[in-house]
């Protein structure tokens, strides 16, 4: 009898996010991947006719470079992301409590501005006009006539800028639930600090470091706003060839067909870090 209970229980707290879920995640997910085999009319509207053609659109040469180009962003911020905010993380949990608070502070203030307001802010200062590209010429590092704006460059600087929050974040969490007794007695065993950070440190956020890419990683691959206002036409990434698919040439099932592609690309990393958990937390309890 109290097990009937806690199941109703569980299943009367759960029931709505899971109809939430279905409703606004399941079923659309559903649609999207349906249109991605049927095809349109002359006037854009989807025809009752399965298809392959929008699959097949995956492999011509724009949509290739599109993808490779995502790829190769995407993994690249979530490498300087991850890289950048260990040690940050590694900061924060080793500051004194009373700084602890203000520079997690620091860390979430851009956040609460526009995300438009910062991307504009940064194309602003890119400008071939403006501060950044001036200091750069008067300290004599770059060219006049080197660009700052609309490159892979570019929106690789700004992705970074702005998903690197999301790695800090859980980062920081794990930092400071992490033991650093354990630190503290790698080194009095004769481990440097950097060996007890990369040997102790390290392996005991293993599963926060996996967590942060995650973070970084899923809404990296599916920018749209950055590589639009400061990457330009030849930095366009996934989310871009999307939008053009749905607002200018009203192809729909080639617009779902490459979000099936991108979901599908996000989907494997998922399911292996799942995987990885759950091996982890099996080897604990055989442990125990």
């Amino acid at each position: 009898m109290n097990k009937l209970r806690r199941g109703l229980k569980e299943t009367f707290l759960t029931a709505p996010s899971m109809g939430w879920l279905f409703f606004f995640f399941f079923i659309p997910a559903c649609i999207v991947y349906a249109y991605a085999f049927r095809t349109t009319d002359i006037n854009g509207t989807i025809t009752p006719f399965w298809s392959l053609d929008a699959m097949k659109t995956l492999l011509h040469q724009r949509s290739l470079v599109t993808i490779l180009r995502t790829i190769h962003l995407s993994a690249w911020t979530t490498f300087l992301c991850v890289s950048l905010a260990v040690p940050v993380a590694y900061t924060m949990a080793t500051a004194p409590a009373k700084h602890q608070k203000k520079l997690l502070f620091l860390v979430v203030l851009p956040l609460w501005s526009s995300f438009l307001v910062r991307i504009f802010a940064w194309k602003i200062l890119l400008h071939p006009e403006g501060i950044v590209k001036y200091s750069l010429v008067f300290l004599g590092l770059i060219d006049e006539k080197t660009p700052l704006l609309y490159n892979n460059a570019a929106v690789l600087l700004v992705m970074c800028y702005s998903y690197l929050p999301f790695a800090i974040l859980p980062l920081y969490s794990a930092a400071s639930k992490f033991n650093f007794d354990l630190f503290e007695a790698a080194m009095d065993l004769g481990a440097t600090k950097r060996q007890a950070f990369f040997k102790i440190f390290l392996p005991g956020i293993r599963p926060a470091i996996l967590t942060a890419a995650l973070m970084v990683l899923i809404p990296a691959a599916g920018a749209y706003v950055i590589p639009e206002i400061v990457g330009g036409k030849s930095s366009e990434m996934v989310g871009n060839l999307i939008a053009e698919r749905v607002f200018i040439a009203r192809d729909l099932p080639d617009a779902s067909a490459l979000s099936v592609l991108l979901s599908v690309l996000l989907f494997i990393p998922s399911i292996i870090a799942a995987t990885w958990k759950t091996r982890q937390e099996k080897q604990k309890k055989a442990v125990a």
